[in-house]
């Protein structure tokens, strides 16, 4: 595994109040210990828990292009993504 290996994430949203919508779509992409990238994916409504599903890859350009094609598509389909948090003082 190379130590320069980052995870990324990718957490966004959905709300539309008129169709009573409340939902959410988490990426993550991490090393695992065989020397491959895992794309952890969970989905559903916010404030409940979700559905998982996870996808190996064997590079991390490959796992890192799937993770950029999800989130532009579900970008595409009304889902933002959440402002960062500022820590409080």
């Amino acid at each position: 595994m190379n130590k320069d290996a980052k995870a990324m994430q990718s957490y966004l949203e959905k709300h539309d109040p008129a169709r009573n919508q409340a939902r959410f779509y988490n990426l993550l992409l991490l090393p695992n210990l065989f020397g491959e990238w895992t794309l952890y994916r969970e989905w559903g409504r916010i404030g409940q828990g979700g559905k998982v599903r996870m996808e190996w890859f064997d590079s991390e350009d490959k796992a890192s292009a799937a993770l950029v094609a999800l989130e532009t598509a579900k970008r595409r389909r009304g889902y933002w993504l959440r402002p960062e948090q500022l820590p409080m003082l």
